[in-house]
């Protein structure tokens, strides 16, 4: 009975994180539309607007380009979505767990999350290169790129507080959601560190890589290749791509706080959310967009030399 129970609650909450963070999602859409909107002395659109957008591409007919590969262009929308969801779920349980006030992880579950929130833009990826569009390819190829260029830093932040809790702990913790959370509940946020700061200011530039927002919105440059990887998506499929997007604008932050910030458990972490999301809009309205190339470069060779300082910091324990 109690396994049965158990079972309904996942279910149950599964259901939950399927439909409300994509609702959040996309009012933070809004935020972020009229934000921008304001700054450049427009008007903006309604809070409703996000909504209305979805709901009319899923009124619409998807059409499937000539010559595509039909079931993977098709399919590379939902594997999307389908990971967010399952990312959703995890940081969820992680924090409230299936039974209130008892934490449910896994041994590394952390790592399944860098692999869930991978397959994003390999799903972007694959569907633009079933397209077979010569604009969707180059869009594909600048976002093979660019995952390339920001997963190194984003791996040797997300290393700082495994290490950190490695040296006073196990590796069995530091590999746990649960684990990284118990850390900072006993002796504070990781963030609050030299190495924590470090590994704050690279995965706050991942959080804008991975959203596709400037300066990092290389692969969907409309002035240049004309929404590149999203060229030849319409109707429902496009509505899955923009739903995954506004899902990660919620997630990331979360994952942020989870892994650097103590955690979602208290009322605080809504101000924490806040300032996350306050930072990547300012960013996207402060910066130009850069060449593929300048992207590489800042990943590799400023973020990638601070993440090896911020894990040799961690080490040392500062």
């Amino acid at each position: 009975m109690s396994f049965w129970m158990s079972g309904w609650r996942l279910v149950i909450a599964f259901i939950g994180t399927v439909i409300i963070v994509p609702i959040a999602g996309l009012i933070l859409t809004w935020v972020d539309r009229f934000v921008s909107a304001r700054v450049q002395w427009r008007k903006g659109p309604p809070f409703y607007q996000p909504f209305a957008d979805i709901l009319k591409l899923l009124l619409k007919q998807t059409v499937v380009p000539g010559g595509a590969a039909r079931t993977v262009f098709l399919f590379a929308p939902l594997v999307a979505m389908a990971s967010m969801s399952v990312v959703a779920l995890m940081l969820f349980f992680s924090h409230f767990g299936l039974v209130i006030n008892q934490r449910t992880s896994f041994l590394g579950d952390i790592i399944v999350l860098l692999y869930l929130f991978a397959l994003v833009p390999i799903a972007f990826i694959v569907g633009a290169s079933a397209s077979r569009n010569p604009v969707a390819a180059v869009g594909a190829s600048r976002e093979m790129t660019l995952y390339i260029g920001y997963e190194l830093p984003f791996v040797l932040a997300i290393l700082v507080p495994i290490v950190k809790v490695v040296q006073k702990w196990d590796v069995a913790s530091a590999l746990r959601i649960g684990g990284l959370i118990a850390y900072q509940q006993q002796y504070g946020p990781f963030l609050y560190s030299i190495s924590g700061i470090i590994a704050g200011i690279i995965i706050l530039f991942v959080i804008q890589a991975k959203l596709g927002y400037v300066p990092f919105d290389i692969p969907e440059a409309e002035q240049e290749i004309m929404s590149g990887v999203l060229v030849e998506y319409s109707g429902a499929p496009l509505a899955g791509f923009k739903i995954t997007r506004a899902m990660m604008f919620v997630l990331l932050p979360i994952f942020m706080i989870t892994l650097l910030w103590g955690g979602i458990g208290d009322w605080w972490a809504i101000l924490k959310f806040l300032a996350i999301v306050v930072l990547v809009v300012l960013m996207k309205n402060t910066n130009p967009r850069l060449r593929v190339d300048q992207a590489l470069t800042f990943f590799w060779f400023i973020l990638g030399p601070l993440g090896i300082i911020a894990v040799v910091l961690a080490f040392i324990g500062l």
